[in-house]
């Protein structure tokens, strides 16, 4: 059964009467509802808020990391603990094969169903999460084997636990290791990109989003209860904080918006997932073609531009 947001109440009006139509076996009415939904669809996509964006990245059946991973990985192998202190299931790390190219894949998942939820504790890391990440880079940096990050996170946990194990820390160092990977890397934001538990895994050659992904400092809702202490003018917030992929590629703080179906991933999750592995295969073709030395000048150019302030 699929979830419809508020604003999909007219698509979902549409689909109800084509299943109706379908079952009268009316040929001639499917035709034409068929037309008016995809109408609608266009109507409603191409004229989102972001808040409406924000909403369709939250979506519970939009594809999380692990369906990625089931329809794009091969002989895949998944790698477990940061061999120090446990092993966190919301970070997932998988070595296998995309297509013809090996390659290191590292992953937040959220998790469906209460039950699972609560085993990727809702998608937020904790410190032991993002050291087996850096743990899964470095062996690939070891053997020159390229890495896709996939991020998809509220933020990282703030439990008492995380803090007392040096949630901070662990992730400055990723920021700080990943910067200086010189195997190829990838980063693409498929859902949520939230604060630092996001940016832990998207220090990369290339930083891609979904288009209907979200990528921010702090969430809305985290926002306006700061602002205003008022946590439901959430959508005043998403508004202004450009965490959308339109408005953080005009900024120049994202490489690519990769183009799933204009109905959402969570409708056409085949095609999306078709989309992504596509547009990283490309890219790592792309930066395959560049020496080790001049990704890492890219990167590192890249990096020292991030907030360029001008006076013009």
């Amino acid at each position: 059964m699929a979830t419809y947001l508020d604003f999909e109440n007219k698509i979902k009006k549409i689909e109800e009467d084509i299943a109706g139509a379908k079952n009268k076996y009316d040929d001639h009415a499917v035709e034409i509802l068929e037309k008016k939904l995809q109408k609608e669809v266009e109507k409603t996509y191409k004229n989102l808020s972001d808040y409406q964006k924000l909403q369709l990245a939250r979506h519970p059946d939009r594809p999380y990391a692990l369906d990625y991973i089931k329809e794009l990985l091969t002989n895949s192998y998944e790698i477990h603990g940061d061999r120090h202190f446990g092993d966190d299931s919301a970070i997932v790390c998988y070595l296998g094969y995309i297509g013809d190219e090996k390659v290191m894949l590292i992953a937040e998942q959220k998790g469906r169903g209460t039950k699972n939820k609560l085993k990727r504790n809702f998608g937020m890391p904790n410190p032991e999460g993002y050291r087996k990440a850096l743990r899964a880079a470095q062996m690939a940096e070891k053997f020159n084997i390229p890495i896709l990050m996939l991020v998809d996170t509220p933020g990282a946990y703030p439990g008492i636990g995380a803090e007392e194990r040096n949630q901070s820390e662990a992730i400055a160092k990723n920021l700080y290791e990943f910067s200086n990977l010189t195997t190829p890397t990838i980063s693409i934001v498929i859902g949520e990109g939230g604060s630092g538990g996001a940016l832990a895994i998207s220090i990369a050659d290339k930083l891609a989003m979904m288009r209907y992904s979200i990528y921010a400092v702090i969430s809305p809702e985290g926002c306006s209860a700061i602002l205003w202490s008022d946590s439901s003018k959430a959508e005043t917030a998403a508004n202004a904080l450009k965490i959308t992929s339109d408005s953080l590629k005009e900024l120049k703080l994202i490489d690519d918006i990769i183009d799933e179906p204009l109905i959402g991933a969570h409708r056409q999750k085949e095609k999306a997932i078709q989309a992504l592995g596509e547009y990283f295969l490309k890219t790592l073709k792309e930066l395959k073609k560049l020496t080790p030395a001049q990704r890492y000048q890219m990167k590192y150019e890249k990096i020292i531009n991030l907030g360029e302030y001008s006076q013009d």
